[in-house]
């Protein structure tokens, strides 16, 4: 960190392209950026005034998998403490896990979405980076999953899912909230993948990552010279995502002007781009996501009420996963499934108590965090099944549990057996719960769900319909 209290990072890259893209982005939170053409220079810099400044360094996977490692190994033995970020092709996460493998504390996959590379950069100043804890990973697994493919079997999650799946096939305007790394986004895409849409693109638009006298240009696009610097006609997202789905995600961070357009853009499904004489028209599905309640934006006046009840046509909540922990062994093992493809990587089992560890952990990162702390202890694993020492950092934060009490096996079970009096609940709406949860971890195989259940598929299907269960539950 400079005197004056700035940030610093070193980008090794020799685009200049690259370079002016990284260092704006940067700049946007506080950082300033200084240049490496090649490993000899990285290094140079490593003992200069502002080398002795740097926060972190970003490495732009334009050299040789060898080189990139041994300059990694390189840093990491004159800098053991600097945090190190690679920059890599969505096609090439194997050198990634090299990177990593060597002592790369995290990896961004390229083109960079600006809210990743900030939050990457801001976790490195974190005071738990030094000792491991938890860093952030970013975007590592890209697959859309479809409603079948999500995982979980939480009363709540399940609730929230079949709310989504049945609106997916109108286009009625839905609002996804949920803290940060509950997998708003992974439903909008579940979404857009169910409707009638899912042919055309699904434009993804983080409004808190725009700053806000660019987000009406960013939304709506704007003409040449309609205000300073705009030296080009630009085409905004509205218009890219014409015939598709537009998913907002912390909608609650557009500022007043983009309210008002998008407001207006919703009653008649037309919009003015800045700048522009006419009106131009566009078929878009508007799904919108929010880190918080966005009623209580709306009460405390910075978000239109009438906006707000545009938007919250169809309203779902997505539970934390401190709320849902008996999700956790299914979840984990579907997302070690999916890290098991990922190039240099390969599958691996999990032991029992690595798994009481795990569901003893309160994860206020959500299923985001769950997915990076797997990630990472399946980099560096070197035996067939990841153990309590592969999470060093969640084991120092947790006591694990034993054998659960009647306190929390409401939370561990994903089955709620008593009601807020204190009484039972009746044994048809466990029953249907127990159902639900069976078809949820067992991913709608029927067969395996009676199986497993010790009951014939006729008995289970007149369960369903008995209970008023779909298959989809």
């Amino acid at each position: 960190m400079t005197p004056t209290g700035m940030r610093m990072v070193m980008l090794i890259d020799d685009e200049p392209a690259q370079q002016r893209l990284v260092s704006a982005l940067a700049a946007r939170a506080g950082w300033r950026t200084i240049f490496a053409a090649d490993s000899e220079t990285a290094i140079a810099h490593l003992g200069t005034r502002d080398g002795m400044m740097l926060d972190a360094v970003l490495i732009d996977h334009s050299m040789s998998n060898d080189e990139a490692v041994a300059l990694i190994r390189e840093i990491k033995a004159r800098r053991q403490m600097l945090p190190i970020l690679m920059l890599t092709p969505v096609s090439d996460v194997g050198i990634a896990v090299e990177a990593m493998r060597a002592g790369a504390t995290d990896f961004l996959v390229k083109p960079i979405a600006p809210d990743r590379l900030i939050a990457a950069l801001d976790a490195t100043l974190d005071e738990r980076v030094a000792s491991g804890e938890l860093r952030p990973l970013t975007e590592k697994i890209s697959a859309t999953l479809g409603f079948e493919d999500i995982v979980g079997s939480s009363p709540d999650f399940r609730a929230a899912l079949a709310i989504a799946a049945k609106a997916a096939r109108s286009r009625l305007p839905i609002l996804i909230e949920g803290e940060p790394g509950v997998g708003k986004e992974v439903v909008a895409e579940a979404v857009h993948a169910a409707s009638p849409r899912s042919k055309r693109t699904l434009t993804t638009v983080n409004c808190g990552a725009i700053p806000s006298n660019l987000i009406e240009s960013h939304l709506f696009g704007h003409e040449k010279g309609a205000f300073a610097g705009a030296f080009a006609r630009h085409v905004g997202k509205v218009i890219d995502a014409d015939g598709g789905t537009l998913f907002l995600d912390e909608v609650g961070e557009l500022s007043m002007g983009a309210q008002i357009k998008l407001l207006s853009y919703l009653q008649t499904g037309e919009f003015l781009p800045l700048g522009a004489r006419l009106p131009q028209e566009a078929d878009v599905r508007i799904v919108a996501a929010s880190n918080s309640k966005l009623l209580e934006a709306v009460e405390a006046g910075t978000f239109r009420e009438d906006l707000y009840y545009r938007l919250n046509i169809v309203q779902l909540t997505i539970p934390p996963l401190r709320e849902r922990l008996g999700d956790i062994p299914a979840l984990s093992r579907h997302l070690l499934s999916r890290i098991a493809k990922q190039p240099g990587l390969r599958d691996l089992g999990i032991t029992d108590a690595a798994m009481e560890l795990l569901v003893s952990y309160d994860w206020p990162g959500n299923v985001r965090q769950l997915q990076n702390v797997l990630f990472r202890a399946a980099v560096l694993c070197e035996g067939d099944a990841l153990t309590i020492g592969d999470f060093p950092q969640v084991a120092s934060k947790t006591a694990p549990r034993s054998i659960p009490d009647a306190a929390n096996t409401n939370q561990d079970s994903g089955v709620t057996l008593f009601l807020s009096d204190g009484h039972m609940r009746p044994l048809d709406d466990i029953e249907a719960d127990i159902i639900r949860l069976a078809i949820g971890h067992y991913r709608g195989r029927m067969t395996e769900v009676a199986r497993r259940l010790g009951i014939g598929r006729s008995t289970l299907y007149r369960k369903l319909a008995e209970l008023g269960i779909s298959e989809v539950a």
